[in-house]
């Protein structure tokens, strides 16, 4: 791993294990959805993995501790984020594992090949486009709001770009899980694993991780649900060990 090179309004942020990831200062950063995220696909050995809407890296660059012989690709539209990404990919020592390509994930399946990963992961926009207010010029903006991509862009890419039972794994808001259902069936995308993510125990959930299947059978486990927040409103055992250790939340 090379010296860590902070460029002006940009922050160097520990992702434990000796990795580490470039952020801007003002805008759109990963947040918890991403670390819960790189974690629940369970990474297998020799994986070709795809992050779509990459935005810092920092889902493949988590996942690369996790498998270590796996292969890891990500696309981000934004050519700032994706250069910010790529230097963190070379800084961690990442670039003969991780691969970072500029383009659109509505177009990832013209500008990747086409039937050859065998785990493409996402964490979309969440909100609808028209839902609330929004700056279209804020660059966080299209990070939360369908404003240049859909859930459904990112099944159907998906779809084209996984081979035969090769999975999806995304992170959404519970809101949008009927959709997201019946659109990933209506793809060919078999769901199979669902798990709810509640703040704290006995409350609603905020968030959904979901893994499908490209050409799988329509059977789908439901996982226990996983709590963030103890009863003294610190991290659950659980949540840590996501994290790597105390030291690292």
């Amino acid at each position: 791993m090379t010296e860590k090179i902070k460029r002006e309004n940009e922050s160097a942020d520990d992702l434990g294990g000796g990795l580490f990831v470039y952020q801007p200062l003002r805008g759109f950063r990963f947040g918890i959805d991403a670390v819960l995220l790189s974690h629940f696909p369970r990474p297998r050995k020799r994986e070709n993995v795809l992050d779509l809407c990459t935005g810092s890296g920092v889902i493949p660059i988590l996942m690369s501790r996790l498998a270590e012989d796996a292969r890891y690709a990500g696309l981000e539209i934004d050519p700032e984020a994706a250069k910010r990404a790529e230097r963190s990919v070379r800084d961690n020592g990442l670039a003969e594992r991780i691969t970072i390509h500029t383009g659109d994930a509505k177009e990832a399946s013209r500008l990747l090949a086409r039937d050859s990963f065998t785990l493409v992961t996402c964490n979309p926009p969440y909100m609808p486009a028209g839902s609330g207010i929004v700056d279209p010029s804020d660059p966080a903006a299209a990070a939360r709001h369908e404003l240049s991509v859909t859930a459904e862009d990112i099944i159907r890419e998906a779809a084209k770009l996984l081979k035969n039972t090769g999975r999806l794994c995304m992170v959404h808001r519970p809101f949008r899980l009927a959709e997201l259902l019946g659109t990933m069936q209506s793809y060919g995308l078999a769901p199979k694993r669902l798990r709810m993510v509640h703040p704290h125990a006995g409350g609603d959930a905020n968030l959904i991780l979901i893994e499908a299947v490209k050409g799988g059978k329509a059977y789908m486990t439901v996982e226990p649900p996983l709590i963030v927040y103890d009863a003294a409103g610190q991290y659950t055992e659980e949540i840590r060990s996501i994290y790597g250790g105390e030291e690292n939340v």
